[in-house]
């Protein structure tokens, strides 16, 4: 092998003197994406916290129809203000998530012991209404069933005869199962790391030397065209792999300043479930530099070998948006499929789950397998005499 090592330090020495191709395989991808999604997630928990816990500012309109309620509303903390003008028009300005409309016939019906009506009037397209509506929607409920309490206790009855079934609930998902919910991406991003990691050099090993016609002179040592693809292969697989562990390193630091414990998650994203991962990503990076060095290959220039992996790209992605879609209990064909394993396996790592060693075999046997034959693809084609030949 000391043919392919040679070709392999070749390559690592040539890419790492490119600067594009180290800031897109080492920097975009692993730092980037990592730093995106722990933003992203930071602010949209804190924003939502934040609009769970002010005051809800609440315009009435006809307050004077219903007394007791506005002021049962103020005590729990609701800022009552004066009816507006256009209430349609305040919601689709934005000003308040929600009006409430106490009509006039409500105190009649009141004291009638009528069901007594009152309209919410919000705009659904506003997402920063939801929680607060959500919060109104809570209080009015809570003022039914206390005055319907009320009312029954006032003709003799005990108020448990108005819930006959009462539901305790108890959650049994831990701090880091709960936190599975906001990890749907990670898999995908860990994935996408290891396939940018090696793109570029797939490219400039393949088609970019074609185009320098400098790989026409290496075809020609003394050396087989395995040990040449196998040196070729080695660089690409090294630069996926150091891509996709540098994406895990920066996860485990995005994770560390997340504010998950508002939320009572915890994610215990350590050294164990780094090098559990990355043993998981091993035969799939390997696939795609294989795959990536066959396409390289096959397309006539680096221009549209770079289109066509760009395209590929979109590989990682399906089983991903299908699991966020249609999220499936893991079974034992899973982790038999290459890339649809390690989406279930590093999402059942990330909640904390145990995972069956049967499953990790298959998932890393079967990813390896598909691995070898496409490494095998590209020795056959680069036992073409065409492949020297640029465009």
């Amino acid at each position: 092998m000391k043919a392919a090592t040679v070709v392999f330090l070749k390559e690592v020495r040539e890419n790492l003197r490119d600067r594009k191709t180290v800031i897109n395989a080492l920097v975009m991808g692993p730092l980037l994406g990592p730093l995106f999604f722990a933003l992203m997630m930071s602010f949209m928990i804190t924003k939502q916290l934040d609009l769970a816990e002010k005051p809800v500012k609440l315009p009435v309109v006809g307050a004077e129809h219903a007394p007791g309620l506005v002021a049962w509303l103020v005590r729990q903390g609701v800022e009552v203000l004066p009816a507006p003008e256009d209430p349609e028009q305040v919601l689709r300005k934005r000003e308040n998530p929600a009006v409430l409309v106490i009509p006039a016939d409500f105190p009649q019906r009141w004291r009638a012991g009528e069901t007594a009506q009152v309209k919410l009037l919000h705009d659904s397209s506003h997402q920063d209404s939801r929680a607060p509506v959500g919060r109104v929607n809570g209080l009015l409920d809570a003022y039914a069933r206390q005055q319907s309490a009320m009312r029954i206790s006032a003709r003799g009855m005990h108020p448990s005869v108005l819930q006959p079934v009462a539901v305790a609930q108890r959650d049994i998902a831990s701090t880091q199962q709960r936190a599975g919910q906001l990890l749907g991406f990670l898999p995908y991003l860990l994935i996408l790391g290891a396939f940018l990691g090696g793109m570029y050099l797939a490219i400039d090993t393949t088609a970019g030397e074609r185009e320098r016609q400098s790989l026409e002179p290496l075809l020609a040592n003394p050396a087989s065209r395995a040990q040449i693809v196998l040196g070729k292969l080695g660089a690409t697989f090294g630069f996926a792999m150091v891509s996709m562990m540098l994406s895990l390193v920066m996860f485990a630091v995005a994770f560390q300043y997340m504010p998950l414990d508002r939320l009572g998650m915890k994610v215990d994203f350590g050294a164990s479930l780094i090098l559990r991962s990355g043993l998981l990503m091993v035969p799939l990076a390997l696939a795609f530099a294989a795959l990536q060095t066959v396409v390289a290959a096959y397309a006539k220039s680096y221009r549209e070998a770079q289109t066509y992996l760009s395209l590929l790209m979109l590989l990682p992605m399906i089983p991903s948006v299908l699991l966020m879609v249609s999220p499936m209990q893991g079974e034992l064909w899973m982790s038999a499929t290459p890339l649809l394993s390690q989406n279930v396996l590093i999402m059942a790592l990330a909640r904390g789950e145990a995972v069956a060693l049967l499953d990790f075999a298959l998932s890393f046997g079967c990813t390896l397998a598909l691995a070898v034959g496409l490494v095998w693809v590209a020795v056959r084609i680069y036992h073409r005499e065409q492949l020297a030949v640029s465009a």
